[in-house]
């Protein structure tokens, strides 16, 4: 959600005073940093107008702005209704500047004008919000600004009632008239409480909430400036400050990297004092609203010094005395400090020590320990750092060390908001950092595998095929890779298609002998990943005989290898897109190959084996019925053993011949049979053979079989039902033995 549409409201009245305000001599005049005095009326308001639009382009610069100046209601309704209407379901920001008109009443009016301005004319805000909807923020910069939150959320309350009335009785007389909308997802900021008046100090604006919202770092030093106890270095002057070299969103210059000091602490502070979730909606949703939050911040600190408290819907806890912003007045005092030796002799700007210091405490706290600790503070100030060239490094290193504590630091790196940073690094070409960040990312896809959608859509999975294919990139940053690429393909269709574009299963396949076993598994698990229910990357593996040479791997010393292997070979004949004679001839051989690995001395690897050739009774469930019946009628044959013991006490030799079902039930499995699972299982594989002329023989084919077996002709007698094997059954099979299970041996 975004705010994607702005209603800037202006009742200036410019030159005559509201009725029931007294204004000091000298008194606040600026709006918007405009002397509204200094020129005529009319072109006063419209230059006040576009000032404050400006102030508002440099956080949205997106956005579509409309002003309403000295409007009247027909004019607010009509601009509210517009910007809705094209807003859709996107949030619409109402900002209402009423210092020439009266203050608001305790009936929920705010004042506008008539047609010819000679009187004031009230707007209800239940009015307000039937036309801004909802999602919408409001801006309040007037005196007794708190009565308008407090009677929104009258309304809000009222408008819930409505609606669940017409949702009970739709008989009710509120259920013929149009439902009014909800304004759960709206958002206030309020100058003042209720029963307080905004400052007048004639050194401050007279919009001092808006400038604090629109114009953080220069309303910053003004007041940094006027408060003598803060200020280590004498002699700077409210004119002075005017002259500080660069731009907002230039980092290097000394204005920049104010503002970027600055957006670190406000986010510090917020991570640090809010619950995650009112976090995350009002601090990394919406540009806009993030902004006008870590400015609203500002407004608290410095209303609070001259008795006014700002207020917000959430309402948010009191931060103007943390302490965070003891570093904000070092980092300020630093630069002011250099300022007139800059200015007059043209020295070179010193940079803050402020990110290297934050930096240092992080690595501190990581250093002491974290059992019963508290999250470390400097999390978001280790994300801005990522922004900068000089610190870049060290701070992926004590990123990727606070990932490493465990999937509790990734979620809380997540919360944070470290997502588009790290996103935004792989546009990075520089070597140095892709072990950092695989390492990075491959804790992040390990806690959170939902970020595979976002970095298909920005192109990341490009960054990592380079990596796994750099054969200069040590084994283990391979192996991470290979591992973030599988998560991508993992049950994932467009991560599937962008990694198949990327020739990702020619790269796997180059690497499948690689001396590094953790490589050779997670190559062969990406491969099972990117061609699992996806027939284009079977078909690209047929080509490149990817089948064949996963064989090698199927007699590897380690038994992970050997396991990621059946995954890879199961997946390859699971697919379920319909078969042809040469696709019927590799799952033949494929099966052929996994049945040498019946009596495999790993449990991993059997079961394993088990989920791979469910993929084929799947497939070909008819002919494995069959065939499985053919072995029932065989065991019909043979007349059932006695068992009988010795003097010892043990078993008596056993023919080695098929047993009944009742022997199987009533006798160890494992000792009677074990000596011919293996003979059977190749022997039910071979007889389904591609050879069609024997009248016995079974064609090894998808559907339903035409045979001249006596055994066809039993599929659907009753007695042999309890025989068949059930889609149910492959399932659970699937549910009990997952691959998944290996993701715990990395």
């Amino acid at each position: 959600m975004k705010t994607v549409s702005v209603a800037l409201v202006l009742c200036l009245n410019v030159g005559v005073d509201p009725p029931d305000v007294v204004k000091t001599t000298p008194c606040a005049r600026l709006e918007c940093w405009i002397d509204p005095l200094s020129m005529g009326p009319q072109k006063a308001l419209e230059t006040i107008g576009a000032n404050l639009q400006k102030q508002y382009e440099n956080w949205q610069p997106r956005a579509r702005y409309k002003q309403s100046l000295d409007p009247t209601v027909d004019e607010v309704k009509k601009l509210c209704t517009s910007l809705r209407r094209n807003a859709k379901e996107e949030r619409v920001l109402f900002h209402y500047n009423g210092h020439g008109v009266p203050r608001p009443t305790v009936n929920g009016e705010i004042w506008v004008f008539n047609k010819n301005y000679t009187q004031y004319i009230p707007l209800s805000i239940y009015d307000l919000q039937t036309w801004m909807g909802s999602p919408s923020i409001f801006v309040y910069d007037c005196s007794n600004a708190g009565l308008i939150v407090k009677s929104f959320k009258q309304f809000a309350l009222q408008r819930e009632q409505e609606l669940e009335v017409a949702a009970i009785n739709p008989n009710h007389p509120l259920a013929q008239m149009p439902l009014p909308p909800s304004m759960k997802n709206c958002i206030q900021l309020a100058a003042c409480e209720a029963n307080e008046l905004l400052p007048m100090i004639p050194d401050l604006p007279a919009d001092l909430f808006t400038s604090c919202l629109t114009t953080p770092i220069k309303i910053a030093l003004r007041w940094f400036c006027m408060q003598k106890s803060v200020r280590l270095v004498p002699g700077v002057t409210l004119d002075l400050i005017e002259k500080i070299p660069g731009r907002l969103n230039d980092r290097r210059t000394p204005l920049g990297e104010l503002n970027w000091i600055f957006t670190a602490i406000t986010d510090t502070i917020a991570w640090n004092v809010l619950p995650r979730d009112l976090f995350q909606k009002l601090f990394r949703q919406d540009l806009l609203v993030a902004s006008l939050f870590r400015n609203f911040l500002l407004a608290e600190r410095i209303m609070r010094s001259y008795n006014c408290t700002p207020v917000s819907s959430p309402r948010l806890p009191p931060t103007y005395m943390h302490a965070m912003w003891q570093a904000w007045d070092l980092a300020v005092d630093i630069c002011l400090s250099q300022l007139p030796t800059i200015i007059e002799e043209g020295t070179a700007f010193r940079h803050s020590p402020f990110f290297a210091e934050q930096l240092t405490a992080f690595q501190v706290w990581l250093t002491m320990g974290v059992e019963n600790r508290n999250p470390p503070e400097q999390l978001p100030i280790v994300l801005q750092v990522l922004l900068s060239q000089v610190h870049r490094l060290r701070a992926l290193d004590l990123l990727g060390r606070f990932l490493d504590l465990g999937p509790w630091a990734v979620s809380l790196a997540l919360s944070v908001g470290i997502f588009p940073y790290v996103l935004k690094l792989l546009q990075s070409s520089a070597r140095e950092l892709r072990p950092l960040l695989v390492f990075i990312w491959a804790k992040i896809l390990a806690v959170d595998s939902s970020c595979q959608a976002d970095l298909v859509k920005d192109n990341g999975h490009k960054y990592f095929l380079s990596v796994l294919a750099d054969p200069y990139m040590p084994a283990e940053h391979r192996t991470m890779t290979a591992f973030i690429l599988a998560v991508i393909v993992n049950s994932y269709n467009t991560g599937q298609e962008a990694c198949l574009q990327g020739n990702l299963i020619a790269i796997c396949l180059e690497q499948l002998n690689d001396p590094h076993p953790l490589l050779r598994q997670w190559v062969a698990i990406c491969l099972g990943r990117i061609w699992q229910n996806f027939d284009s990357a079977r078909w690209c593996g047929v080509r490149d005989s990817a089948h064949e040479k996963l064989y090698s791997l199927l007699s590897d010393p380690i038994p992970e290898v050997r396991c990621a292997a059946v995954f890879a070979l199961g997946t390859f004949v699971g697919n379920s897109a319909e078969r042809t004679d040469h696709s019927t001839t590799i799952d033949h051989n494929v099966a052929m190959m996994l049945a040498q690995l019946i009596n495999d001395g790993s449990p991993v690897v059997r079961k394993e084996l088990v989920v791979a050739l469910s993929h084929l009774v799947v497939q070909y469930e008819s002919n494995f019925c069959t065939v499985a019946l053919q072995f029932m009628e065989e065991e019909k044959n043979y007349p059932l053993p006695s068992p009988a013991t010795t003097e010892c006490g043990s078993l008596t030799p056993v023919r080695d011949g098929p047993c009944t079902p009742r022997l199987r039930s009533v006798s160890s499995y494992g000792n009677i049979r074990a000596v011919t699972t293996a003979r059977n299982l190749n022997k039910s594989l071979q007889n389904l053979s591609l050879n069609e002329e024997s009248g016995s023989s079974v064609a090894f084919s998808p559907g339903n079989l035409s045979t001249s077996s006596s055994a066809s002709s039993t599929l659907g007698s009753p007695e042999n039902e309890e025989y068949i094997l059930s889609f149910e059954t492959i399932d659970k099979m699937r549910r009990v033995s997952s691959y998944s299970s290996l993701n715990s041996l990395i």
